[in-house]
């Protein structure tokens, strides 16, 4: 398992104990000793930071931080992600709910990137993009580091056609198709995310695909990647997605319902690989709880 990285911006922070304890509240300052008397947290030149150097500062704004960390008691998560494709540079896997994509919060060796590592023995593996826990569907891996960059400008540069299909309530007044343009931005918890007033920042492209009496069916195609773009703009419609723990209301942690997964599910990829010029076409063999 590889170390988590943190940027350290600039702040009021007079040394990096300091900051470590006010970026992860979660995480006591007896842990952050232990870790750095282990030796397991490292400056960006791979230098182990000691204690006495965390403690007494300067705080080393403008830089990156690595540390490693366990998770005691993770619970065992009994799903698996598929493998759908792989060739010298790319990796694509079909996701179920509730798998993490990469390490965070209480989970660590439960996730995709980790479990794969592992299986597979890829050392080098990252996501190029990622998908929330609670979704499931398909995610793209790469396997090199030296081509690593030119599969990431095919998301940064929106070259990549993404379809996600979501159950959510029918509503014959919501006219359809339609594209959806906002601005989202961070909202007073930061679980969540919101429209504001400003220039569009976010782009979904909605359709219906189907309808069953108050339910539907729908087609999500994201043009930008803004966190929670999609469930944000569904939501902005009257048009929850079915089974959302954080939209309209934020479930409390651990009080998700394993039978009942949010009906979101990332069902296509398109795209002409960068390196090889072959056209991709990926779709997942899931389906939603209509």
């Amino acid at each position: 398992m590889g170390a988590s990285c943190v940027a350290l911006p600039p702040g009021p922070w007079l040394t990096l104990t300091d900051f470590l304890c006010d970026r992860f509240a979660g995480v006591s300052p007896s842990t952050w000793q232990e870790r750095l008397a282990r030796g397991d947290v490292l400056d960006e030149h791979g230098v182990v930071i000691k204690p006495e150097r965390a403690n007494q500062g300067p705080y080393p704004a403008h830089t990156r931080l690595y540390y490693y960390r366990d998770v005691p008691n993770e619970p065992v998560i009994p799903h698996e992600a598929v493998v759908l494709y792989q060739d010298e540079h790319l990796l694509v896997v079909d996701k179920p709910h509730f798998l993490p994509v990469v390490p965070s919060g209480g989970y660590l060796k439960e996730t995709v990137l980790v479990r794969l590592k592992h299986r597979l023995g890829l050392d080098d593996l990252v996501p190029i993009h990622r998908i929330d826990r609670d979704t499931a569907g398909l995610v793209m891996f790469s396997k090199q580091p030296n081509s690593r960059a030119a599969y990431a400008a095919l998301f940064r540069q929106h070259q990549v056609q993404k379809t996600y299909h979501a159950i959510a309530p029918w509503r014959a007044d919501v006219p359809l198709p339609q594209t959806r343009s906002s601005c989202i931005k961070a909202a007073g918890h930061f679980m969540l995310q919101c429209e504001v007033d400003g220039p569009p920042n976010a782009h979904t492209l909605i359709d219906v695909l189907e309808v069953r009496g108050d339910l539907a069916r729908y087609a999500l195609k994201p043009v930008t990647g803004q966190r929670h773009q999609l469930r944000v703009h569904m939501l902005a419609l009257g048009l929850p997605l079915l089974n959302d723990g954080l939209y309209p209301t934020l479930t409390p942690e651990g009080q998700m319902d394993a039978a009942h997964p949010l009906q979101l599910l990332a069902k296509e990829l398109v795209f002409s690989d960068p390196v090889t010029g072959q056209a991709h076409h990926f779709v997942s063999s899931r389906s939603l709880l209509f």
